[in-house]
């Protein structure tokens, strides 16, 4: 039976408040909180640093901090953050020169460390570094901008995914989430969940809503029934 983790992404948020925002999603419900930093050169939008991350860090009360970093180059920001109080950190495997390297700078620093795959990015890039893997995170939209609609076909990537891992895990033990994230929401995070999913990141699924805890249990509810 998989444990299910919703993660709300703060960059849908209100920034004016952050802290605020962070506080009221984790008493919602949260499990993680989703932390999205964009460079203006990988993609194509300019978000928060390592700064914002040590700030919010406090307002967290336990719940890990999941770094997505989706810029190029890789190692000096994961440095970064891990120092400024990440649980997790994932990058596409693309923007690194040495993905072996870059995840073994991660873990060093104290992180758990993962790949993202977007929509057209082969899944081989695993092949060789699962033994360093502890998150593997399908973008089912192009990286760069919230509020995307779901692609569809990410869903067999997901399921290609899920078969690496249960594979790996089966053989070596240990334990690799498998997150999704872009345009998730109640309406389809079973599908996403039945593809093989652990954990979900939504932002304006959760964060364009009035009630936080009333969206986190909708999601909750649709997980519970593959159980």
């Amino acid at each position: 039976m998989r444990t299910f983790r919703i993660a709300p992404s703060i960059l849908s948020a209100d920034f004016s408040c952050l802290g605020q925002e962070v506080r009221d999603v984790i008493a919602a419900g949260a499990d993680i909180i989703h932390f999205d930093v964009m460079d203006n050169h990988y993609v194509p939008n300019l978000t928060i640093g390592p700064m914002v991350c040590e700030a919010i860090r406090p307002h967290c009360k336990g719940t890990p901090i999941d770094v997505h970093l989706m810029v190029k180059p890789v190692d000096s920001l994961a440095a970064a953050f891990a120092k400024a109080g990440a649980d997790i950190i994932t990058f596409h495997p693309e923007a690194s020169e040495h993905v072996d390297r870059t995840l073994g700078l991660i873990k060093d620093a104290g992180c758990k460390a993962g790949l993202v795959f977007n929509p057209a990015t082969s899944l081989s890039y695993l092949d060789h570094v699962m033994d360093k893997i502890d998150m593997v995170l399908i973008m089912s939209v192009n990286p760069g901008f919230g509020g995307q609609k779901f692609i569809p076909h990410a869903l067999d990537k997901v399921r290609e995914a899920r078969r690496r891992i249960d594979e790996y895990t089966a053989k070596h033990g240990g334990e690799i989430w498998l997150e999704v994230d872009g345009g998730v929401k109640t309406d389809n995070i079973r599908a996403v969940a039945e593809a093989g999913a652990d954990t979900f990141v939504a932002g304006s699924a959760i964060y364009g809503q009035a009630d936080y805890t009333t969206v986190i249990d909708a999601m909750r509810a649709e997980l519970a029934q593959l159980r």
